[in-house]
């Protein structure tokens, strides 16, 4: 069993991402991280939430290595620290992208899509697939999940 189920008791990968993701704010942060917001302020500005709210969020993003504390000093000011992405924090790209492309067309806001998706280079908009080893994309009436070598198996 790896550290984190050892510690949560959860065996599912979605239980036990969602003890630091699920909580309000969370993911909203990291929306942020990406799109630039380092500091403490600009993710207050960026989201209005409470400071008390902002400080928890932090710390468990940071605890759970989807973000790290990295000292800076503007000149003539104290040392502060800001925030920026890890590779684990990164990694959440995808997530992201599933979620705004489901709240997109199940919770549409009237406005069209807040955020679309683009290729950097060619600017052609990209969406999220299951894509096999060859290549292959499939469609996702096709796609199921099986247990794997961590579930639990009930005889």
């Amino acid at each position: 069993m790896s550290d984190t189920a050892q510690v949560t008791g959860q065996r599912c990968s979605i239980a036990r991402s969602l003890e630091v993701l699920g909580l309000k704010w969370s993911l909203l942060i990291v929306r942020e991280a990406f799109r630039g917001c380092t500091r403490f302020a600009e993710f207050r500005f960026e989201l209005g939430i409470a400071p008390d709210v902002l400080t928890d969020r932090l710390t468990r993003l940071v605890e759970a290595g989807i973000l790290e504390r990295r000292p800076y000093r503007e000149e003539g000011e104290r040392e502060r620290e800001e925030y920026v992405l890890t590779d684990a924090g990164r990694a959440l790209r995808p997530v992201l992208v599933a979620i705004t492309a489901w709240g997109d067309e199940h919770r549409p806001s009237g406005f069209g899509p807040a955020a679309i998706y683009i290729d950097r280079k060619t600017g052609s908009p990209l969406r999220l697939a299951f894509v096999d080893d060859d290549g292959v994309e499939h469609a996702l009436d096709d796609v199921m999940a099986v247990p794997g070598p961590g579930a639990i198996r009930s005889e």
